[in-house]
This record gives structure tokens, sequence and C-alpha cells, in this order.
């Protein structure tokens, strides 16, 4: 079983720690770009905030692995 990471600013994904899962906060585009690339390579799941989503750009939503999530606004 992979791994689930949740990334993006702080007060968006902080609960998801409650879960169980990775959290990834990052606050501005550079952070949110450095912050993925830094992702192990066993992520399965990965959960971004719309700015962090934004950040990366579309290519990383279409890509077949780490799967990936935009929450919604």
């Amino acid at each position: 079983m992979g791994t689930v990471v949740a990334l993006g600013e702080c007060a968006r994904t902080s609960g998801f720690a409650l879960a169980g899962v990775l959290v990834r906060p990052a606050e501005e585009p550079d952070d949110v770009r450095a912050a993925w690339e830094r992702l192990p390579a066993d992520i399965a799941l990965v959960i971004l905030t719309q700015a962090a989503a934004a950040a990366l750009g579309p290519d990383v939503l279409t890509a077949p692995m780490p799967l990936t999530v935009v929450m919604p606004p």
C-alpha cells in the first residue's frame, strides 16, 4: 500500500495528519515545487490544494503516478 501526502497551504492541509496522511506544508509556489521534487518514490496519492495545483501546472494532474487530486475550494 502506498503513502498519501497532502501538499499545500498549512491551513488547508494540516487536518489530514489526523487521518495518517503525510502533510507537506508549502505556502509559496517555489516551496510547492520544491516539496513536490522531494516526495518519496512510494507515494500513491497526493492531495493538492488549489494553489499548489496551480503552482505545479496541469501536467502533474495528468501524470500516471502518483495519482493526484485537487481539493475543492
